[in-house]
């Protein structure tokens, strides 16, 4: 059995001597008023405090787990912060304010009024934007959204609205946030993303026309690079590095 504990954004991880692992025994001792979920035959929940005076275990970024625990652990931490994010704030009713309650593993109904709730998810779109420069060279269009916590560049990105496909997605967010048009669209791949709660489909196209013009509101900065004059790019746990690096092998072939 693993334990997927949570403090916030961060995770539990147990040194071992091969590096980091997921707990096999709580971590912290359970508190009768716990919420203890079992997703996918490991247990998840809450600490209220992190664990900061152990040798044993240690506490990591969601994110920065990436980088310590094998790709299936990520990914289960990953589902298990979504569903104790979702079992947190859904605490009560939205339709007559009463207490909700676990009909299944992932579902609750209200036992006021039987409203049944499933979890959700955000879902957004990100495309890489590839063009033929005047001088001939194959570059990608690149850009630095105001949230963005580093100096690095990603790819135009945007959540799908209410009534509109995928693909109408990624035409709108191209336009709205750099103002060009975009043709020859392809799927590439998808990606949960679980911050809170995201899943991130990526798509790649090639420039038709227009000239740059950003959504300041969305977007510091943004242009066009070839691949020997990159900046700083995002890092392998993303699709969005994933989108770049297949655009490079590509390119270099």
């Amino acid at each position: 059995m693993h334990y997927f504990v949570f403090c916030q954004s961060d995770i539990v991880l147990e040194h071992t001597t091969d590096g980091y692992n997921i707990p096999t025994e709580p971590p912290t001792e359970l508190k009768p008023w716990t919420t203890v979920m079992d997703i996918d035959g490991a247990k998840a929940y809450r600490i209220d405090a992190p664990i900061t005076d152990s040798s044993r275990y240690e506490m990591c970024p969601l994110r920065q787990s990436y980088y310590k625990l094998s790709e299936s652990d990520y990914l289960k931490a990953g589902k298990c912060h979504e569903l104790l994010y979702w079992d947190q704030n859904t605490k009560f009713c939205g339709v007559c304010g009463g207490p909700m309650r676990f009909d299944t593993a992932i579902s609750k109904k209200c036992e006021h009024c039987g409203k049944e709730i499933w979890p959700q998810l955000a879902t957004a779109v990100i495309v890489l934007i590839r063009r033929r420069s005047p001088e001939g060279k194959d570059e990608v269009l690149l850009v630095h959204a105001n949230n963005f916590r580093g100096d690095h560049y990603g790819l135009v990105a945007g959540f799908v609205e209410t009534g509109e496909t995928l693909e109408e997605a990624v035409y709108r967010e191209v336009e709205e946030e750099v103002g060009l048009h975009i043709t020859n669209l392809r799927y590439f791949g998808s990606q949960p993303w679980p911050y809170p709660c995201g899943l991130m489909v990526g798509f790649t196209a090639d420039y038709d026309y227009g000239k740059i013009h950003l959504q300041r509101s969305e977007l510091s900065k943004g242009a066009w690079f070839d691949r020997d004059h990159l900046p700083r790019i995002p890092e392998k746990m993303s699709i969005a590095r994933r989108l770049i690096d297949a655009w490079l092998e590509d390119v270099e072939r």
